[in-house]
């Protein structure tokens, strides 16, 4: 199968955003892609935070519905990235999946909320509950950005079937190298395929990384975006991941 990470521009600029977001989308499907991967808070850039009230919206809504409509016609399973979703009073980072008839598949909302340097700890409500689909391209994780700090999480993830584990994130380019590291070893330790998408330029004062990357369950990276908005595509095989867990079986020998 064929993995886009779609790296999009940091903007608060939803509708440009979101026409952007479904041209470089159907770009990939172009390319090939059974699966594409957009970032974090791709809508309003992540670090615009004084926008988040205004960009909030119900899952299922206006952008959720546009991304399953592209689903559907580009026939391939979407993870839409991350908004600001409104829950009543609440509001959360909130990642969509979608199969290939536009049918929403997974919602989720980020667990592990940024306090460093960023209102998201503040402004947004965390999740409690991990995600794990089952998809006709493997088991899915669904997981955003700081999560990948959290080894736990992933452990859980892999403990419940994953074997592809999906990032959306916004990863300032400051701390690079820790993303470099925490994707690799997220593939390795969990001996699974990791697709992250990052979003990339600058916002409110904040550069974000880029480098979007496909990683292998050996941790080489199969694809890296670079610094420009771009998309790019892996080919990868769910053998992969099985092969490398039966002949190199770490999982199988935990003891804790």
């Amino acid at each position: 199968m064929n993995v886009a990470a779609v790296q999009l521009p940091a903007e608060n600029a939803p509708e440009e955003n979101r026409d952007r977001a479904v041209e470089r989308v159907r770009d990939a499907a172009e390319r090939g892609a059974d699966l594409a991967v957009l970032p974090e808070m791709w809508p309003v850039g992540y670090f615009a935070f004084d926008a988040y009230d205004d960009a909030a919206e119900p899952v299922p809504g206006s952008t959720t519905d546009r991304l399953a409509a592209l689903a559907d016609e580009l026939s391939i399973h979407l993870h839409g990235g991350s908004l600001v979703e409104r829950d009543g009073d609440d509001l959360y980072n909130t990642s969509v999946l979608f199969d290939p008839n536009g049918e929403l598949l997974a919602t989720y909302r980020k667990i592990h909320l940024f306090g460093y340097d960023s209102e998201e700890a503040t402004r947004l409500t965390p999740g409690d509950e991990i995600c794990a689909v089952e998809t006709d391209l493997g088991t899915l994780g669904l997981t955003t950005c700081y999560d990948l700090r959290f080894p736990t999480l992933y452990r859980e993830l892999v403990d419940a079937g994953v074997e592809i584990l999906l990032v959306t994130s916004a990863w300032p380019r400051e701390r690079l190298d820790h993303w470099h590291l925490f994707t690799r070893t997220r593939a390795v330790e969990n001996q699974s395929l990791l697709v992250a998408a990052n979003l990339t330029g600058s916002i409110d004062g904040v550069d974000l990384g880029g480098e979007s990357v496909v990683v292998d369950p050996w941790g080489v990276e199969r694809a890296n975006a670079g610094t420009d908005a771009r998309t790019v595509l892996a080919e990868v095989a769910l053998d992969e991941v099985r092969e490398t867990r039966e002949s190199f079986p770490a999982l199988a020998d935990r003891q804790l």
